[in-house]
Parts: structure tokens; C-alpha cells; sequence
């Protein structure tokens, strides 16, 4: 057994009981953010497992729920009629049953402050892989913001995680009607998910393969359209890339009208192989040069490209659930495993038991579900 086995047993023992049918799980253990919630609720739902979640953000400045968890397990429990406890900002244990029968074709949220629109939907994204039923769905939100810091921005998902998933029968498209950035929000947009038709067998992201284009957008408020902040981005991007590489570029500018100024940029790039790697998304900071940004970005996905990584940090995020959830065992490769990684390998295994490996080498990792 090795260290990371040994590890991860120990957490097992200290935090996994079944209690009157409920999986209990430690809200504390990993990296005890926001995301044990989201993924523990989705996974609720995906291995039709009641939960009961305490020390929810225990050792954070303000410990319990925020209101973007409470949306987003609101919004869980409303799309598919399932049990979810009384709760509130700065509640610290819930309870959540899931029901796994159907889900509504159409529901509403209103979304009262600058919360990641990507991360509130995203138990809804891990949940929604095992329902047949209605074939699609429709989520108007009202609010939230688009793009924002420590989340994956709306043009990342758009043209790295869902376009992978499209690769595996999962489709989900949106449209943005208005941009929200913190600290107003303020964002309208309108998300369609259409079910897979079968279910998944594997999930096998191994290669990079060559890489001839890379591709971006820059969203950036009208405020700074004058100082030309996205067209300085873009520049910078670009020559370093040019520099480094052999690849041509594509990098939309999109100024946008926004209650708040704000700018954000994702560069991505696919493969022969069928993969696509990101910078991420990338947010301009008060007192951080337009041009800094712009390296920051190609510096990120330079780093995927030098090294041949094919899965990239934010994306092994986006895909341990599904491969979780897939009959066969599934494998990617990628720079390193995140906390976030960790956290999400460790409630697989609480769900399911299924054991999961990670083979470090020097200069990449395997992550593999058995």
C-alpha cells in the first residue's frame, strides 16, 4: 500500500458512516471549500446515495454555507424534486435525498449577487449524467456572474469542458444574453442541457498530439474599451506565443456592457488527438498591467504544450465525476493533481467504492479510476 492508499484509507475510516441509510461526510476533509459541497450533492444524486454533510467549511473565515452553496443546492433540489434540510447562510450541517425518477423541464433562478454562474450549475452538470428523462432542459438565471476569480468562466466551459463533453454524448450549450463580473453581477443567461443518449463506458485522455492553432477570447467592459485594455491583452498573448511556438492564433475581443468593470481571458487550443487544453480562465486585477495578463495566459497553456499534457488543471475537475460514473475504467493524464482533484478522488470513492490511482512522474501525473 502506498502512501497516498494509506492516506486516503484513513480518511475513509474517519469520516465515512452510514447512518440510517445517509452517507455521512466531513465537510473539513480535503481541501474543505465550497466544492465538497457541489460535488456531494451531485454525486447524491448520480449514485442515488442520501448525504449528510457537517462541518461545512469549517475552517474558513466565515464557516457554514454561503449564498452561492445555498443557490446552488436550492437549485439541485428544485430541478430534480429532491429532499434537500433547512438551511441558510452560515448553516454548517445539511441533509440532502436524492430522486432519481425525473427532472423539471424548466426552471427559474434569481441570483442576488456576483456568484460563479459555472460553479452553481455544477452538481447540476455531475447530476444530470444519469437521467434519461425529459431528453433536455432549460435553466434561465437571472444574475451571477460570467466570468469571475477561482472559477471557471462561462467562454472556458463553452470551448474546453463542454465541447469535451460532447466528445462522451453530454451536451450543454448556453446563450449570454448580459455579462456579469464582481462585485454587482447582474449577468441573464439561459443554459439548455440535453442528457446523454447511453451511458458512458470511458473516459481515456492520454495524448496531446499537435497542437497547430490556439485559439481565445477576451470579455472585457466598454468602460475600458478607451485605454484599449483587451487589444493590449491580446498583444501580449500573442507574442509570447509566436515566441515559444510554431502555432498560429485566433483571439476574439468582446467588449460588453456590465453593471461592473471587469475583463477576462481564456486562450485554448485542440489537439489531433481530440484533446483541448486552456490557459484557464484569467482575471484583470486592479494594479496588474493589461500586458502581464496576457503573458499569464500564454505562460498557462505554454506550460500544457512544452510538457504534452492533454488534460489540463481545471478540466480534470470538470471530468473525475464522469469518469466516476463511467462502467469502465477511465484514465487522464495531467500536469498535477489539484487539492480540488484530491478532494473530488476521495468522495468518488465515499460514493462508490471504486479505487482510484495516481502514478507521479516527474513531469505529469496518470489519475486513474478503476
Amino acid at each position: 500500500m502506498d502512501s497516498r492508499e494509506y492516506e486516503t484509507n484513513q480518511i475513509m475510516e474517519k469520516i465515512m458512516s452510514k447512518k440510517n441509510s445517509y452517507l455521512e461526510i466531513d465537510g473539513s476533509m480535503g481541501e474543505g471549500g465550497g466544492s465538497i459541497l457541489r460535488l456531494a450533492a451531485g454525486y447524491s444524486i448520480l449514485f442515488n446515495l442520501p448525504i449528510k454533510i457537517f462541518n461545512i467549511r469549517a475552517n474558513r473565515s466565515k464557516p457554514g454555507l454561503r449564498l452561492q452553496h445555498l443557490l446552488g443546492l436550492r437549485t439541485l433540489a428544485k430541478l430534480t424534486n429532491s429532499e434537500l434540510s433547512k438551511c441558510e447562510i452560515g448553516t454548517e450541517i445539511i441533509s440532502f435525498k436524492p430522486n432519481i425518477r425525473n427532472l423539471k423541464k424548466n426552471i427559474s433562478i434569481n441570483i442576488q449577487t456576483a456568484a460563479s454562474i459555472g460553479l452553481l450549475l455544477q452538481p447540476v452538470q455531475i447530476a444530470c449524467l444519469r437521467y434519461k428523462n425529459p431528453s433536455e432542459i432549460s435553466i434561465q438565471l437571472s444574475g451571477g456572474g460570467t466570468i469571475g476569480k477561482w472559477a471557471p468562466g462561462l467562454p472556458y466551459l463553452n470551448h474546453v469542458t463542454y465541447e469535451i463533453f460532447k466528445q462522451y454524448g453530454y451536451r450543454i450549450d448556453f446563450k449570454i444574453m448580459k455579462y456579469g463580473f464582481y462585485p454587482k453581477g447582474g449577468a441573464l443567461t439561459e443554459f439548455k442541457i440535453i442528457l446523454p443518449k447511453k451511458a458512458i463506458e470511458s473516459v481515456q485522455i492520454t495524448e496531446l498530439g499537435d497542437i497547430n492553432l490556439i485559439e481565445g477570447k477576451i470579455t472585457c467592459s466598454k468602460t475600458l474599451s478607451n485605454a484599449r485594455v483587451a487589444e493590449r491583452i491580446k498583444s501580449s498573448a500573442e507574442k509570447l506565443i509566436l515566441r515559444e511556438t510554431k502555432c498560429n492564433t485566433n483571439v476574439s475581443i468582446n467588449y460588453v456592457k456590465s453593471l461592473s468593470t471587469g475583463v477576462g481571458l481564456s486562450l485554448w487550443a485542440k489537439s489531433d488527438t481530440g484533446a483541448i487544453i486552456s490557459s484557464g480562465t484569467i482575471i484583470g486585477e486592479k494594479g496588474v498591467s493589461s500586458e502581464k495578463v496576457g503573458r499569464k495566459a500564454a505562460n498557462e497553456i505554454l506550460e500544457y504544450i512544452k510538457h504534452k499534457i492533454p488534460v489540463d488543471n481545471y478540466l480534470s475537475d470538470q471530468l473525475l465525476p464522469m469518469m466516476g460514473y463511467s462502467k469502465s475504467p477511465s484514465q487522464i493524464k495531467v500536469l498535477k493533481v489539484t487539492s480540488h482533484a484530491k478532494t473530488n478522488l476521495d468522495l468518488i470513492k465515499l460514493f462508490t467504492q471504486r479505487d482510484f490511482r495516481i502514478e507521479s512522474k516527474q513531469q505529469y501525473s496518470i489519475i486513474s479510476i478503476d
